[in-house]
């Protein structure tokens, strides 16, 4: 086999990437995964895991000139000097905002499996039906049948930990032993299951935090350091669990710095023959060569390779026949809930520091409840005690300020909602040809924005909160509304949906692109409708199997 030539391309090498990545080296096939971003080495490049909080520089903190650096990653939480290096210096990787679209990206291998909030749950019929039961943008081609035993799986490998908790609207999986609830979290669940006669439940998060030993990985170890890398390989990322099985095989070429440019397409044919790359270091460029090519690059530069592929036979890039290519952008909005005091709990504390919360599942539009907006939400939060660092300003100084910080303080509790964006094709990205990156390659251009169902569905998920909480007894509870933005839910999806209709869809019900089915496309560009859970461990299942379907095709060289 010549040095550029593989049975398979993966582009990217996040959850998405890594998971192709395994499947098609395990079952034999010579793969290459190809990242543009750096090499982040298991272990070896995690050194801040181990950091103490008063080592960093500035307490783990942000700086003036981070600030001015990151003008888009100092909108929210992520910039701080802890992981500064997981996130893309966006100096080098601009884009348009056509309207404000806040895009947190990571550039490594890894991607941002390093990263995520690892909140792992399966879609229900419900949310694979929705669309056609609604008349919303296109049917989904799959159901929950059809991705079940994908589910199940990826759980077994990933390792999620959680309860089977008997929630029609969010079906159990293959689950690890679950982490507990603490004292107050474990009340306020019974307190809510029986004001609500079960229509409305809190849970325990199912994560992908391992709780038992699992494939040479070390249990979770209660620190809550999981987006500074885990020394233990606790959770769940491309470096603890996909790549490593992949390397195993002895089929697994990774290159980073490796920016794909475009796939190459054989109009004779009707397929991919491989892609090009610009080296992200040399500006170098080279072609690599396929049977099969997965693009996993992360939704918005999936599509982005797409359109910027086979321009010399469809205008908008290679998936653009049906006019659908980059649009129906979908993110689950949030930052607004609820919170208050806990009585009664004063001689009770709780173990480490858990690295998951509750969840409190979707129940509006379920069942008989009908409200004047579509789909619906779900929350997730804790409780817990305020440590040392509280301010106390009655007691401000001396031998008193200093015996009551040795003492926990209140408990209380914060529950905050997510919510299903519907899509709307009106919701876009396009390519600015104007504007270019560091490698002079054109960025793209966000036109995003809530629309009205979402802006209902935030009186509920705000309001509900509170009434949820003071109907189990919190006191001095308060509702909080910070506002949200396009992209800052960190779920971008959308850009190559799925369907059942090539004049109406990128993809069909294998992820195959309608216009090469030797190319597939598996991240969160392929999603229908975006349902109110987090959607990575359907990433993964849809992975998983979309590699099945394709080794078999290649077997019986229909690709």
């Amino acid at each position: 086999m010549a040095d550029n030539t593989y049975d398979a391309i993966v582009i990217g090498s996040g959850i998405s990437g890594g998971w192709a990545a395994k499947e098609l080296t395990e079952k034999g096939l010579k793969t290459i995964v190809l990242e543009r971003g750096w090499n982040v080495e298991h272990v070896k490049d995690y050194q801040n895991n181990t950091t103490d909080p008063w080592e960093f520089p500035h307490r783990g903190g942000r700086t003036q000139k981070m600030i001015e650096d990151y003008p888009v990653l100092k909108r929210d939480y992520p910039l701080n000097e802890k992981n500064l290096k997981f996130w893309v210096n966006e100096k080098e990787s601009p884009y348009t905002e056509v309207k404000r679209f806040d895009w947190f990206r990571g550039y490594q291998v890894g991607g941002r499996s390093l990263t995520w909030g690892r909140q792992s749950y399966r879609w229900s019929d419900l949310d694979f039906e929705a669309n056609a039961k609604e008349g919303i943008a296109v049917d989904w081609p799959i159901r929950y049948k059809d991705i079940a035993p994908w589910y199940s799986y990826a759980e077994k490998f990933a390792g999620i930990s959680g309860n089977k908790d008997g929630i029609a609207a969010l079906p159990d999986g293959d689950y690890m032993p679950p982490m507990e609830m603490n004292v107050v979290e474990k009340d306020i669940a019974e307190r809510l299951k029986k004001h609500y006669n079960s229509s409305r439940q809190m849970i325990i998060g199912r994560t992908a935090n391992i709780t038992v030993p699992h494939h040479d990985r070390t249990n979770c170890q209660y620190q809550n350091k999981c987006w500074l890398g885990c020394n233990f390989g606790a959770y769940f990322s491309s470096q603890s669990a996909t790549l490593p099985a992949a390397a195993k095989t002895g089929n697994l070429t990774i290159r980073p710095y490796s920016i794909v440019t475009q796939i190459l397409y054989d109009k004779d044919t009707k397929k991919a023959t491989g892609v090009e790359v610009l080296d992200a270091e040399t500006n170098q460029t080279y072609q690599y060569f396929s049977k099969i090519v997965f693009v996993c690059a992360s939704s918005f530069n999936s599509s982005w390779v797409l359109m910027n592929s086979a321009t010399d036979v469809w205008e908008g890039g290679l998936g653009s026949s049906s006019g659908e290519l980059g649009h129906n952008v979908m993110d689950h909005h949030f930052r607004l809930g609820a919170s208050g005091r806990v009585e009664g709990f004063d001689d009770r504390y709780y173990y480490g520091s858990r690295p998951n919360g509750i969840y409190i599942p979707r129940y509006r539009n379920v069942g008989d409840d009908k409200r004047d907006y579509l789909r619906g939400f779900g929350y997730q939060g804790s409780a817990s005690r305020s440590g040392w660092s509280r301010n106390i300003a009655e007691l401000n100084i001396g031998g008193a300020f200093k015996d009551e910080l040795s003492e926990p303080g209140d408990w209380s509790i914060g529950i905050t909602a997510f919510g299903e964006i519907l899509p709307n094709h009106d919701n876009k990205i396009t390519l600015d040809k104007e504007k270019k990156d560091k490698w002079g390659l054109p960025v793209l251009a966000m036109d995003c924005e809530l629309r009205e169902n979402e802006l209902k569905m935030r009186k509920d998920m705000m309001a509900d909160g509170k009434e949820m909480l003071e109907s189990a007894g919190v006191k001095d509870v308060t509702t909080f509304d910070s506002g949200y933005y396009f992209g800052q839910g960190i779920h971008e999806m959308g850009t190559a949906r799925m369907g059942l209709d090539p004049k109406t869809s990128v993809l069909n019900k294998h992820n195959q692109v309608w216009d090469a089915l030797n190319v597939f496309v598996t991240d969160g560009a392929c999603m229908a409708s975006a349902a109110a859970v987090n959607p990575s461990l359907t990433y993964m299942a849809l992975t998983a199997r979309a590699v099945d379907y394709a080794v078999s095709e290649l077997k019986k060289q229909n690709l």
